[in-house]
């Protein structure tokens, strides 16, 4: 498996593992699917943003893909990211996520940010457990902040302070 930048030309294979997740399970708070314009115009406005965009590749097939953006768009929040992390479900817990989210790190490092956010529903263990495995706490826990399938989610928030020499 390798990790590398995503190319628009990734943009159909980024939208269908995006779109199992949106619909089917709750990873997503969405209650639809995506188009592949919204899905190239992500890709397309992450970049120019100077954020990166992922693909994990096992041999021709993207299996994964990750990236990170503003945790929230006000200035005081300019070194805080928050990333975002989806795996083909034919290959959940075989190291994907691990790699795509470490390769996120290093990213935001370079980038010179200082904390990473991850939003994951409560009941997403495997989510939560890969986090708190790179170094990931979690800060808050916030209850029935969201709907879908007709029930209510609970929100987690895991931090990692990043490897930086950022002053405020």
């Amino acid at each position: 498996m390798i990790v590398r930048d995503a190319t628009l030309q990734d943009a159909e294979d980024i939208l269908a593992i995006y779109n199992f997740a949106a619909l089917n399970t709750t990873a997503v708070w969405t209650d639809g699917p995506a188009d592949l314009t919204s899905r190239r115009d992500w890709i397309s406005t992450r970049q120019q943003a100077g954020y990166p965009v992922l693909v994990a590749m096992k041999g021709r097939d993207v299996v994964g893909f990750a990236s990170f953006g503003d945790f929230r768009p006000w200035p005081g929040y300019r070194h805080t990211v928050e990333n975002s992390v989806y795996v083909d479900e034919r290959h959940h817990r075989s190291g994907i996520g691990r790699s795509l989210v470490a390769a996120l790190i290093e990213r935001a490092t370079a980038l010179n940010k200082h904390t990473m956010i991850a939003g994951i529903e409560a009941a997403n263990a495997a989510s939560i457990a890969l986090h708190a495995s790179l170094g990931f706490a979690e800060v808050a826990r916030m209850p029935e902040v969201g709907c879908k399938f007709g029930r209510w989610l609970d929100l987690v928030f895991m931090q990692r302070q990043l490897a930086t020499q950022v002053r405020p």
